[in-house]
């Protein structure tokens, strides 16, 4: 079998050239991150758990006439995306007050917010992926303003069709982030939603006992991620057959 070209690593995933032009192949790790790389740890069965989700969430949005980089599922691990490029922006959309936003306004945490709002950091680890107005992103030419309001209109769809989702399944979609790219056929571009969508991406709560069930588990070393990913994909319905807890061994005498 021959080696496939690495075209990207990322903290949370890999990239190959895909089999046809035009297409990359998503390897899900099973490293988990924090603070921009200053926490981790590698969690067994996270890749396997967020390729699945991804799938989840990216089909049901294609299904709604949502447009995505996603083309299919390739096994436990991978999957078939179509190469895009990406517009250097994190579109963060915030349902409740929680994480950064809580600390910068002063904010209880879980506060509702009076309407979905919609957020614009920079794409950069270096300088911690900061907070963008949208003059900057237009006059820097990240995107235009054309770009900005199809980008808006987007964003508040994914997050009509998510928090319908959890909420059917008793959780609350608190908060998420999203990366959007350009694909060009000739010379017509259209936004995609790319990257994936997972409870890395997402800040998911359970609506009765408020249990965080996303990566502020790790962050904030709340329990097993493991078991918090795994509930949520219990919950929808797509939890992979191969996935199992099994109990720790016990010494016998």
């Amino acid at each position: 079998m021959a080696r496939r070209k690495l075209v990207y690593e990322g903290k949370a995933k890999i990239l190959y050239e895909g089999p046809e032009p035009g297409t990359f192949v998503q390897y899900f790790k099973d490293d988990a991150t924090a603070g921009n790389g200053a926490k981790k740890d590698v969690i067994e069965g996270k890749g396997v758990l967020n390729n699945r989700l991804s799938e989840f969430f990216m089909t049901g949005l294609q299904n709604i006439g949502i447009p995505t980089h996603f083309i299919r599922r390739l096994n436990m691990r991978e999957q078939l995306i179509r190469q895009v490029e990406i517009i250097p922006l994190e579109i963060i959309v915030r349902n409740f007050a929680a994480g950064s936003m809580a600390k910068r306004l002063g904010m209880e945490e879980g506060a509702a917010l009076p309407r979905p709002i919609v957020e614009f950091s920079l794409k950069d680890d270096k300088l911690g992926d900061p907070l963008v107005p949208e003059e900057y992103i237009i006059a820097f030419g990240w995107a235009s303003q054309a770009d900005m309001d199809d980008i808006v209109a987007m964003a508040l769809r994914v997050n009509d069709f998510m928090s319908g989702v959890m909420h059917g399944v008793g959780i609350k979609l608190v908060d998420f982030k999203i990366e959007v790219g350009r694909i060009w056929d000739n010379d017509y571009m259209r936004l995609v939603v790319a990257d994936e969508i997972s409870p890395d991406s997402c800040r998911l709560w359970d609506i009765e006992s408020g249990q965080k069930l996303d990566k502020d588990v790790f962050r904030q070393d709340l329990g097993s991620l493991s078991d918090a990913y795994t509930e949520v994909a219990r919950r929808l319905g797509v939890l992979p057959s191969n996935v199992t807890h099994r109990p720790k061994p016990t010494l016998i005498n």
